[in-house]
């Protein structure tokens, strides 16, 4: 596993598909607690001819130690490192939930290095995400109180739309994405807190307007209770020329759990910005 070492600690990521070709280069940024192989089911749909860059965020799975600050600035800063790493001046740029805020930040310090912007699940503001309503209180209480499989079942319920967990086995649902989140569910590593904190600090939304003429797709899940679709379209509102899309009777774990509807979306959009950015002079 390729990592990259600095004061603030360790990054650790994975290259896929580099060096097939004129390989198109994908950044792929994750969300609160889930490491880089959350990625795994669009990067492995996508295959050729994209070249995928994953990773962990600091302080969280295989990117530990992590010795310098959690903020949002900070892990926009290491995407441009492992781009550097890897030799890439430029890349398709995607994030979801706080992967989509670091997105956002990395679009506007190093815009020359953004073929284009997948927003997915995510907000115009950090503190949209970090907002300490009711419901967020109570399901945060819930996952970290009580047995291993009610703790389980809550995580799901944050994330899953409720059909799908009435129609099947939550100890199954539960161990299958634990395989891509990079934990079991049960599980609340304290590297969270420092991201909520960090997205709690942060708020680039009134420089939004500066990423037009970037290629943005923002994409919101229907039924999603972390980052309902009304802040999705407050956030392609945000973004002259952007695009929005929502995908019906999914929650916030679509990239995951339904990754075929992401898939088609993406496909469709990084061709196109593809063309676009090879017919720039």
């Amino acid at each position: 596993m390729p990592i990259i070492s600095s004061d603030d600690g360790i990054l650790s990521y994975e290259l896929h598909g580099e060096g097939q070709g004129h390989s198109i280069p994908v950044v792929w940024i994750q969300g609160v607690g889930v490491c880089g192989d959350g990625w795994r089911p669009q990067v492995e749909r996508m295959g050729s001819p994209y070249a995928h860059l994953v990773f962990d965020n600091r302080g969280l799975g295989r990117s530990q130690p992590c010795r310098g600050e959690v903020s949002i600035p900070a892990m926009a800063e290491d995407v441009r490192r492992l781009m550097d790493a890897v030799g890439w001046e430029s890349a398709h740029v995607v994030g979801h939930s706080m992967g989509g805020i670091i997105s956002q930040e990395f679009a506007l310090r190093f815009r020359t290095r953004v073929r284009s912007l997948s927003l997915l699940c995510t907000f115009p503001r950090g503190r949209d995400a970090a907002r300490p309503t009711p419901w967020v209180i109570w399901m945060t209480l819930r996952t970290r109180l009580g047995t291993r499989s009610m703790r389980r079942r809550a995580f799901l319920e944050m994330i899953l739309p409720p059909k799908d967990l009435e129609a099947g086995n939550t100890d199954l649902l539960a161990l299958e994405l634990s395989r891509y989140v990079g934990r079991d569910l049960a599980d609340q590593p304290s590297i969270l807190l420092r991201q909520v904190r960090a997205l709690a600090k942060h708020d680039t939304s009134h420089q939004l307007q500066e990423l037009g003429g970037i290629p943005t797709l923002v994409v919101s899940a229907e039924l999603d209770p972390i980052a309902p679709p009304r802040y999705g379209r407050s956030l392609a509102q945000k973004i002259p020329g952007s695009r929005y899309e929502e995908l019906p009777d999914v929650s916030h774990a679509v990239t995951l759990h339904r990754p075929e509807m992401v898939h088609a979306s993406l496909t469709r959009f990084l061709e196109n910005s593809e063309v676009a950015w090879a017919a720039k002079p």
